[in-house]
């Protein structure tokens, strides 16, 4: 059993070469269309990872403050900021100890943005804590996780996503008890000699799922309503036949 603060020893740059990080210039500009995104807005990327969101809404004109735990992470993204002469500020944190208090326009969790990740259900909660003093009023918010009805209707899963460079491999499994998704996967890059993927599931990621339903009441708690929801960044609408869920809200 993977003990219950994995999340803040769990990353390395081998990240970038994953299939899913591919699409990043398609969902940054699907969230500027959706959120109506003007340029001048300030972003705060909660759990930024390598910085792969922030560099490219950089890239494209806004102002963006990254935040994440993992130094290795941080370092990296500050260091191609600076190559892109960019108005990007990245900080080494866990995300709950920051204390921005309605100072962003937008706020972005992508790729889970560590939501459901932490120790239990108190902790988890935090995360909407933060997003919601951190947003002015009448900002933004945009999430991507996994969708908890998905999970509870097809999981046990093995999956298989073929991108530019590797073939992602990937196996999911339900804790029913703890809303939690059991998450392990496995890149093999085209050109080497493939190995026989080495899955252990007792090794795997827990990561707490929510529903639309959970999500709106933890939202509304927050004084934040939920404008509308997706199942990929290419705008289909949200649905328990798909894996992804998109939430885009505003704070009130």
């Amino acid at each position: 059993m993977k003990q219950s603060d994995w999340y803040k020893y769990n990353w390395t740059l081998d990240i970038k070469n994953e299939s899913w990080t591919e699409d990043t210039e398609n969902q940054v500009c699907f969230i500027i269309k959706t959120l109506e995104l003007t340029g001048k807005e300030r972003i705060l990327d909660l759990a930024c990872g390598y910085g792969r969101h922030s560099l490219e809404f950089a890239r494209q004109g806004f102002s963006v403050t990254g935040v994440d735990i993992t130094e290795a992470y941080i370092d990296d993204a500050k260091r191609c900021a600076k190559e892109l002469s960019v108005d990007a500020l990245f900080i080494q944190s866990d995300i709950r100890d920051i204390a921005f208090r309605e100072e962003f326009d937008v706020v972005l969790n992508l790729a889970d943005g560590a939501i459901g990740y932490l120790e239990d259900d108190k902790e988890n909660l935090k995360i909407f804590d933060i997003v919601s003093t951190a947003l002015k009023p009448g900002g933004k918010h945009f999430m991507d996780v996994c969708n908890r009805e998905y999970a509870e209707r097809n999981f046990p899963k093995t999956n298989w996503e073929v991108g530019e460079s590797s073939l992602a491999l990937a196996q999911f499994e339900w804790d029913s008890e703890a809303c939690r998704m059991k998450y392990a996967g496995y890149a093999a890059p085209y050109g080497e000699i493939f190995q026989k993927p080495q899955i252990n599931m007792d090794d795997a990621d827990p990561i707490r799922l929510y529903s639309i339903f959970e999500l709106e009441k933890i939202l509304n708690r927050r004084s934040m309503r939920i404008i509308s929801t997706f199942s990929n960044y290419y705008g289909n609408a949200a649905t328990d036949r798909e894996i992804q869920l998109m939430v885009y809200s505003v704070k009130q």
